[in-house]
């Protein structure tokens, strides 16, 4: 194998791309390979990025409309230009592409386009638009293909009228009326977008609360905030229908445990349901290589599927479906490959929900403590108590700190409240080096900062806070 490269990894998104620059940092010859046109994946290119620059847009107009004159500033009634607000977010997705083409030209990454296949390991061939063949040969692969968008059965996407996060950030007008099935973290950052700019917007969640899977002291506070932004929620439904033959759409919604079924109508349905890993067209099959129950990439803790040379990161293989992780076992792998002890600490992996006010939140819950049987005691402190908060006219939410009852080791943090996506990192600094409460609380934090919320919440977990 002379002539292979030392890496190949099929897929660029932010896994796929870390995992080929830090590899090249490494001294070794990699290639990569990508269907689409553009690099960056589904984050870059029609997720996270795009996403982001809708909902600071978005918010942006809602506080011109709504904020402003609470403050002094008087201004008309702002003018919403929907397809300059979509201007902005391809411009922002064109610049993050281009920036890692670039650094694949900087670090002399060698980039073929095409769908990436795997026959055999050691060899993979990419199948261009035009169907033309070439086959590569390689000391090892990862593959890092990412996920697509989980649907219901019987329900069709068109990307027009029933789309996913695709489609929803394509809208070429303000629906009247937006149903979203699901009340996770894409819904309720998409649904707040279309409210914002007009929209009314329902969420049908199956189980009985939003944000599955967050500290549920946050998901029940978090909803009392969006309902009061205007979005309307029905839990414990189910959508088990859509009728499409008229002008608007006729969605059926049941309970989740069976009953009646009601009808309403939309403009738009997002389906928003989750993600499903995407490993269509790999020919794994052909090589051998093991899946789960849920069509997961099956890998030994170190990335290594059932077959040598052949590794795997990213929402293809078990954990959450974050840009952050992947990017972390992208770094991971490449260093192992290299002979280095790469290793990613999955108990502080931050999450963050980009409505407004934000969610954030990294270790555990206290509902996964309590089921584990852990003593634990929390702290708790309300951003309405927060001098910075109170300027900013930021009031809504608060800081929780979860700390071991015994060690005082904090086991989890989570923060509803503006700029929680930022503030939530010092927790997870903290918790990497397995700091305490106290440890937290008696560090110095600038004033006035939002982020003196958070050594209150830590102080409070020894029931000291100051300003409550």
């Amino acid at each position: 194998m002379a002539d292979a490269y030392d890496l190949i990894v099929i897929g660029t998104g932010p896994g796929g791309y870390v995992c080929a620059i830090r590899a090249a940092q490494l001294g070794m010859r990699v290639a990569v390979v990508e269907k689409w046109e553009t690099f960056g994946g589904t984050c870059l290119n029609i997720g996270c990025i795009p996403s982001k620059a809708m909902l600071h847009a978005s918010d942006l107009f809602d506080e011109a409309g709504h904020a402003f004159s609470s403050m002094g500033i008087k201004v008309g009634e702002p003018e919403l230009d929907l397809a300059g607000m979509m201007g902005h977010k391809d411009e922002t997705v064109e610049a993050n592409v281009k920036g890692v083409a670039f650094l694949f030209k900087k670090n002399k990454i060698d980039t073929y386009h095409g769908t990436g296949s795997v026959p055999a390991a050691g060899s993979v061939v990419v199948t261009a638009a035009d169907g033309t063949t070439t086959d590569l040969k390689t000391r090892n692969i990862v593959i890092a293909t990412g996920s697509d968008s989980a649907t219901l059965p019987g329900i069709e996407v068109d990307e027009k009228r029933i789309v996913t996060s695709t489609g929803a950030l394509e809208l070429e007008s303000v629906p009247e009326k937006l149903l979203v099935i699901g009340a996770g973290v894409i819904g309720l950052e998409l649904g707040s977008v279309w409210n914002r700019l007009g929209s009314d917007v329902l969420v049908v969640e199956f189980l009985d609360r939003i944000l599955p899977g967050m500290d549920a002291d946050v998901g029940k506070n978090f909803q009392r905030m969006l309902k009061k932004q205007g979005l309307e929620f029905k839990l414990s439904s189910k959508v088990t229908g859509i009728d499409t033959s008229k002008k608007r759409l006729s969605v059926s919604v049941e309970p989740a445990a069976g009953g009646e079924a009601e009808t309403i109508e939309a403009d738009i349905v997002l389906v928003s349901i989750g993600r499903k890993p995407f490993t269509e067209g790999l020919g794994l099959d052909q090589a051998g290589v093991e899946l789960d129950e849920r069509g997961r990439i099956r890998t030994d803790g170190h990335f290594k599927t059932n077959v040598d040379g052949i590794y795997a990161i990213g929402d293809v293989i078990d954990g959450p479906m974050l840009a952050h992780k992947a990017e972390d076992e992208g770094v991971a792998i490449a260093e192992i490959l290299a002979g280095q002890a790469g290793h990613v600490n999955y108990g502080v992996i931050p999450n963050v929900v980009y409505t407004m006010p934000e969610v954030a939140s990294v270790g555990q819950t206290e509902e996964e403590l309590k089921a584990a049987g852990v003593d634990y005691r929390a702290g708790k402190f309300p951003f309405s108590a927060n001098g910075r908060a109170r300027a900013m006219r930021q009031t809504d939410g608060f800081v929780k700190v979860l700390a071991d009852a015994a060690t005082d080791r904090v086991l989890g943090v989570h923060i509803v409240g503006f700029g929680a996506g930022d503030m939530i990192h010092e927790a997870a600094v903290l918790m990497e080096f397995g700091g305490s409460a106290e440890d937290l609380g008696r560090t110095c934090h600038a004033h006035p900062t939002m982020s003196e919320a958070v050594k209150e919440a830590a102080l409070a977990v020894d029931k000291r806070p100051i300003h409550i």
